[in-house]
């Protein structure tokens, strides 16, 4: 089991940097689109304000949202608002959950997140760490999958490889980048196995629906067409 206080301090470092990087534009900037379909960099901001109030929520044994149509519905209510704005409620934002998850704590036992989806407290930073990293990504201001803590890229790897593990739709798939680490995944679906390779950053990207898996190399068959994360 990783330490959650490391992944605490890796939140806060990564959020830090996020921070600075955000604030570098400006109003209009926060209006333009992101590299995420239908959202403007103001409701990436927004959206990482809300998940790290979230999140706390998840720690103190709340609902993490109250629905999914308050949760889509805060996100756009906050996208609209100045950097300065965006940049205060992300900061503050993420200090609570920085207390919250600072605080004596059982780390082992089970929480719920959104969906019904169940996991063990103690990796609930890491969950968080992912948000503002791929989020930080997905603002499309110069922060790219390559830059991504070495750490991170393959303990999210393990992740996502975890998480199509068995899908009933991904053939056997074994995964493997250019600096010797190996992963399996899925096995629900007919067809493979498949050896997918390439760098740490596209093996992500495609993973996490980032990149279109065209600069990794399929061995065994095509590459496999991911569900939806």
């Amino acid at each position: 089991m990783v330490d959650h206080a490391h992944d605490l301090v890796s939140v806060r470092t990564a959020s830090d940097r996020l921070l600075i990087a955000a604030a570098a534009l400006d109003n209009a900037a926060v209006t333009e689109s992101s590299r995420l379909p239908g959202w403007t960099r103001g409701h990436i901001l927004a959206h990482l304000a809300r998940n790290a109030d979230a999140l706390v929520n998840v720690l103190e044994g709340r609902p993490m949202y109250a629905s999914a149509e308050a949760r889509d519905a805060d996100i756009e209510r906050d996208a609209p608002r100045p950097l300065d704005v965006q940049l205060a409620d992300l900061r503050n934002s993420a200090a609570r959950f920085h207390n919250v998850g600072a605080a004596p704590a059982d780390w082992t036992r089970t929480v719920e997140l959104r969906n019904g989806v169940v996991d063990a407290a103690w990796r609930v930073p890491f969950r968080r760490w992912a948000e503002v990293e791929l989020h930080h990504v997905d603002l499309g201001i110069g922060y790219e999958l390559e830059d991504l803590p070495a750490e991170f890229v393959v303990r999210e790897i393990d992740f996502l490889a975890e998480r199509f593990r068995g899908h009933r739709d991904v053939p056997a798939t074994s995964l493997a980048d250019d600096e010797g680490h190996t992963w399996a995944t899925g096995g629900g679906a007919e067809g493979g196995p498949i050896a997918v390779e390439g760098s740490a950053a596209d093996l992500l990207g495609w993973l996490a629906g980032r990149r279109d898996g065209s600069a990794l190399r399929a061995v065994g068959g095509p590459l496999p067409t991911l569900p939806p994360l």
